[in-house]
C-alpha cells in the first residue's frame, strides 16, 4: 500500500482568497488592491503611524507579535508552502513616518481638541471682533425707518415692524451665543415680547413701565422653570437660561418703542438708523465711533424740528446712538458667523436704544 496525500479536507491548506476580511487576514497579510478606487486617485498611501494600540487598533490584540507567524505544524506527505512576505505600500515622496504629502496625519481614535478661530487670534495677537458691515446696517437702518414712519400713524401699526425687531432679537441673541439650534428658548423670549406688546396696547402708554416690567419678571421665572426641568448638566443649564434671560429681557425692552411718545421713538428710530450706518464707513474706530455719534445727534435735531420734539431731539439722538454702538459691538464678538449679523447685528442696536428712547422721551 502506497501512502498517497489524503484527498479529505486539509485544515492546513490555505483556502482561496475571500473578498472578505476575516480576523486571520488582517493580523497576517496586507491587501493589495488592483483596481482603482477614489481614495488611491485623491489619496496618496499613508504609513501607520507607531501609537500605541489602545489608540489605533479597532481589532483584539492577537496572541501573537505583529512581526511572527504561528508554526505551521506538517503532517506526513505534505510539502509546506512557502510563506509570502508581506508588503506595505511605500510612504507619499518627501513624508515621515506617519505623514503624507498632504500635510495631514493619519487617523486615530484619541483625537485633537479643536481651537476655535478667537482663541487662535488671541494667541495669535489679532481681534476677535468682526463687525456686521453694511449689508446688515442697511437693514437696520430700513428697519428703524419703518419704525420712525410707524410710529406717529398708531400703535398698532407700529407693532408690525416692532414685532419682526423682537423675533430677530430672540433669535440673533442665542446664535450670538453659540445655541443653535434653541427653539425652546427663541420661542419663549419671542412670547415675552409678544406678551409685553399686548399689555402696552391695552394698559396704554401711561401704563407702559409696569406693562414691560410685569412681563420680564414672569417670564424671567418661566425661564427658570424652563432650565429646572432640563436633563443636561449643570452648567449646561446654567449657561442656557443666562442665554433664555438675556434674549427675554433684550426682546421684551424693545418694547420701549411702544411705550415712548410717538415722536420720540421716530427721532430715536431715525438716529440708530443713520448712527450704524455712519458706523460701518471705513473708517478708524475712534473716528467711526464719533461720525456715528455726531450724525445721529444731527439726525435727532432733524426729526426732532419736524415733530413736537424739537431741539431735544438733539439729546434723544445722542442717547439712542450710545446704546446702540454698544449692541452693534455686542453682535460683533468672538468671530461671528454671517447668521449672526443679519439678526443679531440688525436687530441688537435697535432693541438697546429702546429704553434709552423711553426715557429720554419723557
Amino acid at each position: 500500500m502506497t501512502n498517497q496525500p489524503y484527498e479529505g479536507y486539509d485544515p492546513y491548506q490555505q483556502p482561496p482568497a475571500q473578498p472578505q476580511w476575516g480576523y486571520e487576514e488582517q493580523q497576517y497579510a496586507t491587501q493589495q488592491w488592483q483596481g482603482q478606487t477614489w481614495e488611491t486617485q485623491t489619496h496618496a498611501p499613508v504609513q501607520a503611524a507607531q501609537q500605541p494600540a489602545a489608540e489605533t487598533a479597532y481589532l483584539p490584540q492577537s496572541a501573537y507579535p505583529p512581526a511572527q507567524q504561528p508554526p505551521v505544524q506538517q503532517q506526513p506527505g505534505h510539502v509546506q508552502q512557502a510563506q509570502q512576505p508581506v508588503q506595505t505600500p511605500p510612504p507619499a515622496p518627501g513624508a515621515g513616518p506617519g505623514e503624507s504629502g498632504s500635510g495631514y496625519g493619519p487617523a486615530t481614535l484619541a483625537g485633537n481638541a479643536r481651537v476655535t478661530d478667537a482663541q487662535r487670534a488671541r494667541l495669535e495677537g489679532r481681534s476677535p471682533i468682526i463687525e456686521p458691515g453694511m449689508q446688515p446696517a442697511l437693514l437696520t437702518a430700513l428697519l428703524g425707518l419703518l419704525l420712525a414712519v410707524a410710529a406717529p400713524v398708531s400703535p398698532y401699526v407700529l407693532a408690525l415692524p416692532l414685532v419682526v425687531l423682537q423675533a430677530v432679537t430672540a433669535a440673533g441673541w442665542f446664535r450670538l451665543n453659540g445655541m443653535w439650534p434653541a427653539r425652546q428658548g427663541i420661542a419663549l423670549a419671542f412670547l415675552g415680547a409678544l406678551a409685553a406688546d399686548a399689555a402696552v396696547l391695552v394698559a396704554g402708554r401711561d401704563q407702559a413701565p409696569a406693562a414691560i416690567l410685569g412681563p420680564l419678571g414672569i417670564w424671567v421665572l418661566l425661564s427658570l422653570v424652563l432650565q429646572l426641568r432640563s436633563h443636561a448638566d449643570p452648567d449646561t443649564r446654567m449657561y442656557g437660561l443666562m442665554a433664555t434671560v438675556a434674549a427675554s429681557a433684550l426682546a421684551i425692552i424693545a418694547t420701549g418703542f411702544l411705550g415712548a411718545d410717538p415722536h420720540a421713538a421716530s427721532v430715536g428710530a431715525a438716529a440708530v438708523a443713520v448712527a450704524v450706518v455712519a458706523r460701518a464707513l471705513p473708517l478708524p474706530t475712534v473716528a467711526s465711533v464719533a461720525v456715528s455719534v455726531l450724525a445721529a445727534t444731527g439726525a435727532g435735531i432733524a426729526v426732532g424740528g419736524m415733530t413736537a420734539v424739537g431741539t431735544k431731539g438733539a439729546l434723544i439722538g445722542a442717547g439712542a446712538a450710545v446704546c446702540a454702538l454698544a449692541g452693534h459691538r455686542a453682535a460683533s464678538y468672538d468671530y461671528p458667523s454671517r447668521f449672526v449679523h443679519f439678526t443679531a447685528g440688525v436687530a441688537l442696536p435697535l432693541a438697546a436704544a429702546a429704553p434709552a428712547v423711553w426715557i429720554l422721551g419723557r
